[in-house]
């Protein structure tokens, strides 16, 4: 028989308890479902009435609980909240990653070489799209099953390149689930990426697998673990750095990026800046312009790292001078662009600057609307704005709001 060790806790309570469980802040769990923190704080505290069910079934899906029960506590009223389907791309990309095929047609020609050129197509996509999960979401699924069968007919380098095209596609696919989908599907597409770079028995792959690994270590509350899994990746590219593959330097510099956001978060100023450091030293090593192919690790995406470790230590003001010194036309995606402005409106928001904040988040919301809309800190600040910036942009922040799905 199952015990509920929050019975008799209002349901305000009960949602604080399993975000907290979750490691998720109020103004992520907030944002996931389009409501302000202050929203959120007054719900858990008991100082509004408990939210409808429609608003429950979502906070629900947003902390990975399967049924609304584990809020309410009325176990006479049973609804299930399990396979969240937040974007319209996740159904096809579910359907490819929990597909089990248990014979494979091994008279099917597949071209390992063929298959690491799509998958870097669709990095391509994700990247220069303005709509990178809808576009993503159709070349997506037919990638993973092709390359899934693919592992299984080819033997030997094949099987061992086609491994890396998995690493690839699987990372890709954590990307576009990332804050969309319930978070057993996010697990699962980590976990596979994971043994794909097994397969490959590659460092640059298992260091990759780890790059994806530690995004959802560090969406999921289990920060400490994604940080030794980031420095750990470093330390395993670290014989190869001074051979002749940019890509092996370049992902690096990721794993230590990485390290810096992750300890931003756990409050370790000092760590995330040597992290930093350690990133901004690898740049000069890598040709001018150049990009990673999924991390974009380069010059201006360790810039806009910068932005997001200042931020997420809330040092507003040196995030803003930091800001300052980005040009967003250089940064080579449309996500991260509006992740740079997104970066930015939450600096302007941190010093109380919330004309600047409306601002920055309608270029964010222009760069990439479909981001915007997907990331849980825009949804959560656009809310916010709509309830402390004031008379003077109210209107406008309601139609910023009402743009990116949230509700007023």
């Amino acid at each position: 028989m199952h015990v509920d060790e929050l019975a008799g806790k209002p349901v305000g309570e009960r949602i604080q308890a399993h975000r907290e469980r979750r490691g998720l802040s109020r103004p992520v769990l907030a944002g996931l479902v389009g409501r302000s923190p202050d929203w959120l704080k007054k719900v858990e505290r008991g100082h509004l009435l408990p939210p409808r069910l429609e608003m429950l079934v979502k906070l629900a899906e947003a902390l990975g609980l399967h049924d609304v029960t584990a809020l309410t506590g009325d176990h006479g009223a049973s609804i299930s909240a399990s396979r969240r389907e937040g974007h319209d791309a996740v159904p096809a990309v579910r359907e490819a990653i929990e597909e089990t095929t248990l014979m494979v047609d091994r008279d099917t020609h597949y071209d390992a070489g063929d298959l690491v050129d799509r998958a870097a197509y669709a990095w391509h996509v994700w990247h220069t799209s303005a709509t990178p999960r809808a576009d993503v979401g159709r070349v997506l699924p037919s990638l993973l099953r092709d390359a899934r069968r693919a592992a299984r007919v080819l033997s030997g380098q094949d099987r061992r390149t086609v491994n890396t095209a998995l690493v690839a596609a699987y990372a890709l696919a954590e990307q576009l689930l990332a804050w969309v989908s319930d978070s057993a599907l996010l697990w699962l597409s980590a976990d596979r990426c994971m043994t794909a770079a097994e397969q490959a028995d590659d460092p640059v792959s298992l260091a990759a697998a780890a790059w994806v690994v530690g995004n959802v270590w560090r969406a999921t509350g289990r920060e400490e673990d994604a940080l030794r899994l980031a420095v750990d990746a470093a330390e395993v590219l670290d014989p190869y750095l001074g051979g002749h593959d940019d890509n092996t330097r370049a992902l690096w510099g990721a794993c230590k990026l990485h390290a810096a956001i992750t300890a931003a978060r756990l409050g370790r100023e000092g760590d995330a800046f040597r992290f930093l450091d350690d990133a901004d030293t690898m740049v000069p090593r890598l040709p001018d312009n150049y990009a990673h192919p999924w991390t974009l690790f380069g010059r201006p995406n360790t810039d806009l790292t910068g932005v997001s470790v200042t931020v997420d230590l809330r040092k507003g003001g040196t995030a803003l001078d930091k800001a300052e010194a980005v040009d967003p036309d250089v940064i080579p995606s449309r996500d991260r662009q509006a992740r740079l402005w997104l970066e930015t409106s939450r600096a302007y928001a941190q010093r109380r600057d919330y004309t600047g904040a409306l601002h920055t988040l309608q270029r964010a919301t222009a760069a990439s609307v479909e981001s915007m809309r997907c990331h849980p800190l825009s949804r959560g600040l656009a809310a916010e704005l709509v309830t402390v910036g004031g008379r003077l942009i109210e209107r406008d922040a309601r139609g910023l709001a009402s743009q990116l799905g949230v509700l007023t």
